[in-house]
């Protein structure tokens, strides 16, 4: 079980999350999960079923398709994994009022999954969301 939580982890970012293929979710997610902690994220707070989270996917992959998940630590706890990341995705379609820029955009976080047995139930995050928004407006800091 210890390692096959990792490798859940990992194979959720890469199947789901890079390689765009969201019903796969199915593997990975419990029957409802809570994001807990995620500012910017417009379901901070709350707790979806399996479908839910399948829009979730859907709708934060639309602006950025080819989007990338590139693990750089990963560890356990007894009932969660953790997870710092590098992102990276081409502006491709309109964020709430942004149109698509074509910018590949950069950013890094850490998640911590929540996990009841083999499936993930939810996770606390934290993103670099100020510096998506500075490079598609190419604001300077």
């Amino acid at each position: 079980m210890i390692t096959s939580q990792l490798e859940i982890v990992k194979s959720l970012l890469q199947t789901v999350w890079s390689d765009g293929n969201i019903d796969d979710s199915d593997k990975f997610i419990a029957s409802h999960y809570t994001i807990r902690h995620d500012p910017g994220d417009p379901w901070e707070g709350k707790t979806v079923d399996l479908a839910g989270y399948k829009e979730r996917c859907r709708l934060s992959r639309a602006p950025f398709p080819d989007q990338k998940f590139e693990i750089v630590d990963i560890t356990r706890g007894d009932e969660f994994v953790v997870v710092t990341w590098n992102w990276s995705g081409t502006h491709r379609g309109d964020l709430p009022g942004i149109p698509a820029t074509g910018k590949v955009i950069r950013m890094s976080g850490a998640t911590v999954y929540y996990f009841s047995g083999d499936r993930i139930t939810g996770h606390w995050q934290i993103a670099d969301r100020l510096s998506v928004y500075r490079q598609i407006r190419d604001v300077r800091a």
